[in-house]
């Protein structure tokens, strides 16, 4: 079992930035994946940024440029750099562990948390 706490959404003008966090407990060592996904309203879960237990990481063509993806081992805490931030970014942002190794950023296999919203304003 892995529990996932993100926190760091919120409202933000375009263009703007946010950084999202997520304390990760639990059997964190046996997952391929840490991965950011987001769910804007009406629409399904994507994929926005992954990282491989290697370091790998990989981002959806959205937020290529824009968004990146980093992890502290030490503090057991993943983090989702968001930069330049559009309107269409507003969604809620989910944190997870696992996944299915070549398919980073499909919504299965994981383990979830909560959300954070976050909202942005043109």
């Amino acid at each position: 079992q892995v529990q996932l706490v993100e926190s760091g959404g919120g409202s933000v003008q375009a263009g703007g930035s946010l950084r999202l966090s997520c304390v990760v407990s639990g059997d964190i060592y046996s997952n391929n994946y840490m991965a950011w996904f987001r769910q804007p309203p009406g629409k399904e879960r994507e994929g926005v940024a992954s990282i491989y237990r290697t370091g790998l990481t990989r981002f959806a063509d959205s937020v290529k440029g824009r968004f990146t993806v980093s992890r502290d081992m030490a503090k057991n805490t993943l983090y989702l750099q968001m930069n330049s931030l559009k309107p269409e970014d507003t969604a809620m942002y989910y944190c997870a562990a696992g996944g299915v190794v070549g398919r980073s950023l499909m919504p299965s296999g994981y383990y979830w948390g909560q959300g954070t919203q976050v909202t942005v304003s043109s």
